[in-house]
């Protein structure tokens, strides 16, 4: 997506909810004043979307470097780069509409799996006051870490059906039943959602079938081929965790500020919902057959 098909995007969605939104705001009565500010709504979440999107590590670099030098006759009205930092809590709730009007569609298939963001490295923990009762220490699958946990939910194209941030001792199946709201069908994951009460709770309240695989101390049970077929193809929401990470760069340990943090994420989950091509199964489905690719 071009850069002016995303601002095009943003500023549809935001002629339509910000006033919507200014409606539902609290108050305390008095008479505040709305002022336009030098930079739109629009154009602070396309920039903030844009760098997701770009191939800069920094942000500081990106918005000196490439948006004040290259992009200043698509923002005429750009501000410094300390100003942009204070207006950028301005488009959390923004944000967060806009990602939820992003979602896919659930298909009958979904995955679901939690990733690890760490907010500073281990050897810090102790000196870290940013993040202070926001994240804490948790252990995934690399080791031990303290930062925040991304609880995700994909369906069978790619596409994000729902997703949740805690911090990192947080259990993986605590998120589970408030993200399967909507979705209905199989849902697969790892060894780390194993709980006969989960699994019970998802199906009576959801129609939800849970599938993981079994411990090595459990009891071996009967499982259909197609169940069997789509535990091996869980590998497809580790591709987009990794595409998160490395592409939309959701994760790194210079935040300093916890808002800041949680916009970063954000726009890093929009830029992800744009990209044009995402991991797919190819899934088809003929009659009550159904072929993985």
């Amino acid at each position: 997506m071009s850069l002016l098909e995303l601002f095009v995007d943003v500023d549809d969605f935001c002629q339509t909810f910000s006033p919507t939104w200014r409606r539902k705001l609290l108050t305390d009565g008095s008479i505040k004043r709305i002022r336009n500010g030098q930079l739109s709504l629009s154009e602070i979440m396309t920039i903030i979307i844009h760098f997701h999107q770009s191939r800069y590590r920094n942000f500081k670099s990106y918005y000196i470097e490439h948006v004040c030098k290259h992009l200043q006759s698509e923002f005429p009205n750009l501000v410094s780069y300390e100003r942009f930092v204070i207006l950028m809590p301005k488009a959390f709730g923004p944000l967060c509409a806009y990602l939820k009007n992003l979602y896919g569609r659930c298909t009958g298939i979904s995955f679901i799996d939690s990733t690890s963001l760490p907010v500073c490295d281990n050897h810090r923990i102790h000196m870290n006051k940013v993040f202070q009762n926001v994240a804490e220490r948790g252990k995934g699958s690399m080791g031990w870490f303290y930062g925040l946990k991304l609880h995700l939910v994909i369906n069978d194209r790619g596409e994000i059906l729902a997703c949740q941030l805690t911090p990192g001792n947080i259990d993986d199946r605590k998120p589970v039943p408030a993200l399967c709201k909507g979705l209905f069908g199989k849902l697969i994951g790892d060894r780390g959602y194993i709980s006969q009460a989960l699994f019970e709770q998802l199906l009576a309240t959801f129609d939800v079938q849970l599938i993981t695989k079994l411990r090595s101390n459990m009891k071996n049970q009967l499982m259909p081929l197609v169940d069997k077929l789509l535990l091996r193809k869980r590998s497809i929401i580790e591709t987009v965790n990794d595409q998160l990470k490395n592409i939309s760069q959701i994760e790194h340990t210079r935040h300093r500020s916890p808002i800041n943090c949680f916009i970063n994420i954000l726009a890093g989950l929009i830029a992800y919902c744009h990209q044009p091509k995402k991991p797919s199964l190819h899934l088809s489905f003929s009659g009550t057959a159904l072929t993985v690719a």
